[in-house]
């Protein structure tokens, strides 16, 4: 029988409305067994992943690692979370993190850090993926056993040897083409994926760069990177296979992608002030 721990946690948040550096306290319920211990923790955001979240995270658990997953969902009206709570039923590994609207993806993946470091027993390492099946749960092991080498970040690459993209329209991939020449010029690190969201952090690293992440949506993915590099953690690629989603409706707006370029932008600039 799964016995449910709720927590309160006193985590933070960027305001949508009051922009970069704008704070206020969430005292949200973190719902399901903190108590336990595992050696990998796994962040899973969503927004209207009913159809994709029961066989996503049926699949991770079949894989049989030595994993918690966190769901951190922004109150979706399709009922992900009602699933996800049926799900905390079988198994004790799933913790829930319900957020009151829509905060995008930065502030999740942040969040979730938050999350994890919180815990009695933090893991070792920590993944995040996406929910909606772009990623293959089959590619975790991969990951997991390059970050046991000494990779302190190690990246599901699409763009390294070995790695591909599938099911993309041409500008989608123009998009994400340019997203990652721009952040290569400004970062300089001798990567290729830039822009791809399923990650494995040690958790060493989490909590030396988890200050200074500030992205509230995709642009995550670049400031990780980016504050990783100028540490001199060691950062690997492993080559994956990024497939378009198959159900439910892509969450990336032609407005997070108009922020995510110019962010990328604003930080070329900078950098060319600075040098």
């Amino acid at each position: 029988m799964n016995t449910q721990v709720s927590h309160r946690s006193p985590l933070i948040v960027e305001k949508q409305s009051g922009g970069l550096g704008s704070e206020e306290n969430v005292n949200d319920f973190v719902e399901g067994n903190l108590e336990g211990k595992s050696e990998v923790g796994l962040i899973l955001p969503t927004y209207c992943e009913a159809a994709n979240i029961q066989k996503i995270i049926s699949e991770i658990e079949s894989l049989n690692l030595d994993i918690s997953i966190l769901v951190i969902d922004d109150s979706s009206p399709d009922k992900t979370a009602e699933i996800v709570r049926n799900l905390q039923k079988k198994y004790r590994n799933i913790i829930l993190f319900v957020r009151s609207k829509k905060l995008g993806l930065g502030t999740a993946i942040t969040d979730g850090f938050k999350i994890f470091l919180s815990l009695e027993n933090p893991p070792k390492y920590i993944v995040t993926m996406d929910a909606d099946y772009s990623h293959n749960p089959k590619d975790l092991p991969r990951l997991i056993a390059a970050a046991k080498r000494g990779n302190e970040l190690v990246i599901g690459s699409r763009y390294s040897q070995g790695g591909s993209v599938s099911d993309w329209s041409a500008i989608r991939l123009a998009i994400s083409k340019v997203a990652n020449l721009m952040a290569s010029l400004v970062i300089g690190a001798p990567i290729r994926d830039y822009t791809g969201g399923m990650r494995c952090y040690s958790t060493k690293l989490v909590k030396t760069i988890l200050g200074d992440l500030h992205s509230q949506t995709y642009e995550i993915q670049i400031e990780t990177i980016r504050q990783s590099y100028l540490r001199g953690f060691k950062i690997k690629e492993v080559p994956i296979t990024f497939a378009n989603r198959k159900k439910g409706k892509s969450k990336l707006t032609p407005s997070e992608i108009i922020a995510f370029l110019s962010h990328i932008l604003k930080s070329i600039l900078l950098y060319k002030r600075l040098a």
